[in-house]
């Protein structure tokens, strides 16, 4: 089965409102903030929506660019099988992203997502 792709949050308001709910995780290369849906956000069939951004002191725009381009790529292959998917995310970039081995920046995906969902008491089993 082929894992459904994740519907990207683009609009300033959907990151403000995922920032507002004060939930966050840091690992060395990212920093994953979590809103849970609300009831009336909430659907049996809800996608992952995920948000990336990289600010300006990890580099130009030809760095910042590669870093969110790493960041994609690890949440298009990791968030389908460990993330809730009655949450929105926003994944910001860190300087030390971009010299990080992909595998490495997986892991530290995985580890947000854990700590997330052990903060939500769900813990999903998550397999490396």
């Amino acid at each position: 089965m082929v894992n459904p792709r994740l519907v990207h949050l683009k609009k300033r308001g959907e990151f403000l409102r995922v920032a507002s709910a004060r939930r966050k995780f840091v690992t060395p290369s990212l920093i994953l903030q979590a809103r849970p849906h609300d009831e009336s956000d909430a659907e049996d069939t809800a996608p992952i929506r995920v948000g990336f951004t990289v600010s300006r002191r990890v580099g130009n725009a030809v760095v910042r660019n590669r870093v969110r381009r790493r960041l994609r790529a690890a949440a298009e292959e990791i968030m389908p099988g460990f993330a809730d998917a009655n949450s929105d995310f926003v994944i910001i970039g860190r300087r030390s992203a971009l010299g990080q081995e992909y595998t490495g920046l997986t892991g530290h995906l995985k580890s947000a997502l854990a700590k997330y969902e052990k903060e939500n008491n769900k813990q999903k089993p998550i397999a490396e």
